[in-house]
């Protein structure tokens, strides 16, 4: 089906080939279309095919000059001048290959009228032939205008796309500096202490950035990875805050392959820590709960916070990780994710459903 849809789409991106087909079923419908008192089926194709080029000529015209060119720009005396004299030039030539033409080599005998004749006679040229020199100018037109209006669409739809992928990979950028700094400030500490465990950090923070780095340019990745990652990242916020944490992650997952967006639950978690917990003096807590059953995640983030808060005039507590998580699901799941915060005099829980 996906190859058949590719070559139908080759098809229709190929101008010559599709016009050749458009005036090549039009000839080959003759026998549908012609006048009735053509009762031969050899006549019907004769007065198709001499017909055809005057068709093509006032068709292309129409279409890609006077449209375009004349009504599309607001020169409409010049357009309606123009019309005026390319239908009494196309009937005109149109009537004239159907008698000296067609009717020749249907029937070489009969007496034909002059070009005098038929251009004397050019009321009854434009009443009687305008319909079939125009209309399949306006059947083309009309196709014209609803393949345009697709393509159109679908630029804007690309447009979009682009836009949101291109707004998306700035988010996940500034997802990693922040990140960073904030882990190093944590190897920085540890080296100042001469502690054990900053070889640990290392090995984490390597760890973490190669998946962050290389590992989760896809739109989706299992989400044993991501369990991965909050693994690493909360291993590494226990060394940092050592006993005044208390810190609790319980993860149940019925399929260890089901996909989520990456980075989005790692920045809800930094939250916590970065503008909860670092804020608290004295003992603080976080409980993160994680919960996939057939398909579907529940994320529960629940944070300690200041009682007393301090002034905050450019909002740097509510933090981009939160934002970013945001913004992000509104990217990748549109209308497909709950996002609820409650905020608590001395808690602050972040919930997530999607």
């Amino acid at each position: 089906m996906e190859e058949e849809n590719h070559i139908v789409d080759r098809i229709l991106q190929n101008r010559w080939l599709t016009h050749s087909l458009f005036w090549a079923s039009w000839l080959l419908i003759a026998p549908l279309t012609s006048n009735e008192n053509i009762s031969e089926i050899r006549g019907m194709f004769i007065y198709r095919a001499v017909g055809i080029p005057t068709k093509m000529m006032a068709t292309y015209l129409l279409v890609y000059v006077q449209i375009p060119q004349l009504l599309q720009k607001k020169k409409y005396i010049q357009f309606i001048l123009s019309l005026v004299v390319s239908i009494l030039f196309f009937t005109i030539l149109y009537r004239f290959n159907n008698i000296h033409i067609a009717e020749r080599l249907s029937d070489p005998e009969e007496i034909r009228e002059s070009l005098g004749q038929i251009i004397w006679e050019f009321e009854f040229t434009v009443l009687g032939y305008f319909d079939r020199v125009y209309g399949i100018a306006f059947l083309f037109l009309f196709i014209k205008m609803i393949k345009d209006r697709g393509v159109e669409k679908q630029k804007v739809e690309m447009l979009k796309q682009e836009k949101a992928n291109a707004e998306l990979n700035f988010l996940k950028a500034q997802i990693h500096p922040h990140f960073l700094f904030n882990t190093l400030n944590n190897l920085y500490a540890l080296t100042l202490e001469k502690s054990d465990e900053a070889p640990e950090v290392v090995a984490k923070l390597a760890e973490m950035l190669d998946y962050m780095l290389y590992r989760c340019r896809d739109e989706k990745v299992p989400i044993s990875q991501e369990i991965a990652l909050l693994k690493h990242y909360i291993d590494l916020e226990k060394l940092r805050y050592g006993n005044r944490l208390t810190l609790d992650f319980t993860h149940s997952v019925d399929n260890p392959r089901t996909p989520i967006a990456p980075l989005i639950l790692i920045s809800i978690v930094e939250n916590a820590f970065k503008h909860g917990v670092s804020s608290v003096v004295g003992p603080a807590a976080v409980t993160i709960s994680l919960e996939v059953l057939n398909g579907k995640l529940n994320f529960n983030v629940i944070n300690s916070k200041p009682i007393v808060m301090e002034d905050d005039p450019m909002n740097y507590r509510k933090g981009i990780g939160v934002q970013n998580a945001q913004r992000q699901l509104d990217l990748l799941y549109p209308n497909q994710y709950e996002w609820r915060i409650e905020e608590h005099t001395e808690t602050y829980e972040v919930n997530l459903s999607l």
